[in-house]
Parts: structure tokens; sequence; C-alpha cells
């Protein structure tokens, strides 16, 4: 189950804000094999004069519109599985948000299933998981 936190630029309509989700949401789905129904994605703001970066950083030519993209995940998808997500993700923002390749920042975190509590208080690894369904006493 990734968690994502997603920062957009002060005044991102909600609308755009959904889209930027959706596109997200559908990269990790489709790249990585994530269930449709695991979607935590947790937007936030950032005031331009509080966010200081490189405009050129490494040869990309970022605008005021950056957007910053953390995953945290479990462990063990291949280097070639993340290559095709972060693709996924800013052709899918591209098309569907219409966000410049170049103001897309993504970076992942990866753990193991005893990082994890997605409910009741209980290791992440001890429930069964389950659409829609009650967790286990």
């Amino acid at each position: 189950m990734p968690f994502v936190r997603t920062s957009v630029i002060k005044g991102t309509s909600q609308p755009q804000r959904q889209r930027i989700v959706d596109g997200i949401h559908q990269a990790l789905v489709e790249s990585i094999g994530m269930p449709e129904d695991e979607l935590f994605n947790l937007v936030t703001d950032y005031d331009p004069e509080q966010f200081f970066y490189s405009r050129t950083f490494n040869g990309v030519d970022r605008s005021d519109h950056l957007i910053v993209i953390e995953i945290t995940m479990r462990r063990g998808r291949s280097d070639a599985m993340k290559r095709e997500l972060y693709k996924r993700i800013v052709d899918n923002l591209g098309i569907q948000a219409q966000v410049r390749p170049q103001d897309v920042f993504i970076f992942m975190h990866e753990n193991d299933y005893s990082d994890w509590s997605v409910g009741f208080g209980k290791f992440a690894m001890a429930l069964v998981q389950q659409s829609g369904g009650v967790a286990p006493e």
C-alpha cells in the first residue's frame, strides 16, 4: 500500500488537485499493480516564498509550479518498475492535468510491512487484506 504526499503551489484549484491525484493513482495501478482501492494521497500546499529549489538542477528547466510527489511503499519493486512508474506519472499528469514534465519531482521511500499500521493499531502484515471488509479482532 503506497502512501503518497503531493505538494502543489498554493492556489491550485480543487479540480486540478483531483486530476493530479488521479494521474498518480492510475500510474501506481498500471505500473506496479497496486489495487484500485489503495488510494492514500495527502495533498498539501506550499507558499512560493517558503519553497526554495533550483530551477536548473541537472539541466531541468523548472517553473514556479513544481509538484513534489513523495511515495512511501513496501520495498521490493525493481528499478525497471520504478522507471515505468515515474514515466507514467509524468505522462498522466501531462495529459490529464496539463503539468509540464519538467515540473514533476518524484522521490520514493521504501520500508517493510512491519513499518505500517493501516488500522486498528495492528501491524499491516497482521491484517488480512480485504476489499471493504472488516478487520479481524
